[in-house]
């Protein structure tokens, strides 16, 4: 993901902004703060109503991957502050009278039209009963996590912090999708993730790692796209080895988007 400004979709060219000095921001905060105001995707975003930039990350990996349709039910996991959550009830055409995009954070986030939001630890034992409750006890979809864990600077410890929730998040999926529904979860290239995308083929008949536009060039981050769900072990059955997954299913390379 680019934020040059090639490759940005229509994201507005601005003016470099620059940021004065002041006693009380560190060197990095400054630098942080240039970067968002010099952000065309964060320039978009407010022009648009999009609550954060990570909005048109959902917006471009969707475009291309087509996991939200019409009608869908949505989890959304580390929701605040909304972005995400917007684009699925917009893309489901999820309504306040009949909501299907559910999302968990535990930071607080103002309410998204067309969604519930449940102020909450995904990490918490109750919070996965917690979502299939507010899912009206139908299965999802499509899994979304954007989870990040706060950051540490310090590369390894930042990478298996991540690579924890998005297992988690897995396997969460499996016990809440319908077969034929989608995960999509951030990871950060560190060394593990070709385990995780392994253990994901045997679930889901196309796996495979994008790195959309709006996500920063210099970001570690990539998105591991999981389609079509196989079933849960009580949907499908076992194989005569005991497999819960028919040993003779077709499954695909993995493939870098």
């Amino acid at each position: 993901m680019s934020n040059d400004g090639s490759g940005d979709h229509g994201a507005p060219r601005a003016l470099k902004v620059k940021v004065k000095t002041a006693k009380r921001r560190t060197a990095s905060s400054n630098r942080w703060l240039q970067r968002q105001l010099n952000d065309p995707y964060v320039v978009r975003s407010k022009k648009e109503g999009w609550r954060s930039r990570a909005a048109y990350k959902l917006i471009e990996i969707d475009d291309k991957y087509h996991l939200l349709k019409p009608g869908n039910r949505v989890v959304d996991l580390g929701c605040a502050p909304g972005g995400w959550c917007q684009v699925a009830a917009q893309r489901v055409k999820s309504t306040d009278a009949a909501p299907r995009v559910v999302g968990i954070d535990y930071l607080e986030m103002g309410g998204v039209p067309g969604a519930v939001f449940l102020q909450k630890d995904f990490l918490d034992d109750d919070a996965p009963d917690a979502l299939v409750a507010a899912l009206g006890g139908e299965k999802a979809d499509v899994v979304l996590s954007d989870m990040a864990a706060p950051a540490t600077g310090h590369k390894k410890t930042d990478h298996l912090k991540i690579m924890h929730l998005c297992e988690v998040a897995i396997d969460f999926a499996r016990t809440v999708l319908r077969p034929g529904g989608h995960f999509l979860a951030k990871v950060l290239r560190g060394g593990t993730e070709n385990e995780l995308l392994t253990n994901l083929k045997r679930d889901f008949t196309q796996v495979m790692h994008i790195k959309p536009p709006a996500s920063r060039a210099d970001s570690s981050e990539l998105y591991v796209i999981a389609k079509g769900f196989r079933g849960a072990i009580e949907d499908v059955g076992r194989s005569e080895d005991g497999d819960p997954r028919d040993s003779h299913a077709w499954m695909p390379p993995l493939k870098d988007a």
